[in-house]
């Protein structure tokens, strides 16, 4: 799956949808994250990852530092599952798990949702890898990735369906920039790639070359 292509076709479908009023009011809420260069706060190559553990789908602690025991890893930070964009990029981690696994290397999602949520979203997309749940953006708050939603937003949030406050268990209204780390064995970020824009995500086979050069 070429995912660059698969966004770009649902954006133009999103784009047909979204009532002009209030695509106009993300936009701006996109800009004004935008502006705040939060990216240049985060983690990024060199940097040491900190100590995630965390619980996945079925309420199992997973030690993710203890994983580079095994081999390198790539996390990807997401918003969600009711996240559009989101579904894509894992579902295209998914067709490469097999790769990944033949690098010798490891492939962990984490969002903010709880476990609950983790869980539906493997089974609707029948996906084989961690989903860790970062209860209050615990973990990504210390890669530098999280921002609060804008009040504007969360009403329209809600006229679509995406409740936040039942997915994350609380009233923070705070989510993590999407990002993905390459990491090797010794929690050395060897890749970064995060952008405050949503819809802008790395292409997995990128991942994957930079995991198969450790």
């Amino acid at each position: 799956m070429n995912l660059k292509k698969q966004i770009e076709a649902l954006k133009m479908k999103s784009a047909e949808n979204i009532p002009e009023a209030i695509k106009e009011q993300m936009n701006e809420a996109a800009h004004n994250l935008k502006v705040k260069h939060l990216e240049n706060k985060a983690l990024k190559e060199q940097d040491i990852i900190p100590e995630i553990i965390l619980e996945n789908a079925i309420g199992e602690i997973i030690n993710v530092n203890a994983l580079l025991d095994k081999g390198p890893l790539i996390i990807s930070f997401f918003r969600g599952a009711w996240c559009p964009y989101c579904n894509l990029e894992l579902q295209a981690y998914e067709e490469i798990v097999p790769e990944i696994k033949e690098a010798g290397g490891q492939f962990v999602a984490i969002s903010p949702e709880v476990p609950d949520g983790s869980l539906s979203l493997k089974e609707k997309h029948a996906l084989t890898f961690e989903i860790l749940s970062d209860i209050d953006n615990s973990v990504a708050k210390k890669f530098g990735l999280v921002f609060k939603l804008e009040e504007k937003l969360i009403p329209i949030y809600e006229k679509i369906g995406i409740d936040l406050v039942k997915s994350q268990k609380n009233e923070k209204y705070e989510l993590p920039m999407p990002a993905t780390y390459v990491v090797n064995q010794q929690g050395e970020i060897v890749l970064a790639h995060i952008d405050s824009d949503y819809t802008n995500r790395l292409e997995p086979k990128t991942a994957l070359e930079a995991l198969k050069e450790l």
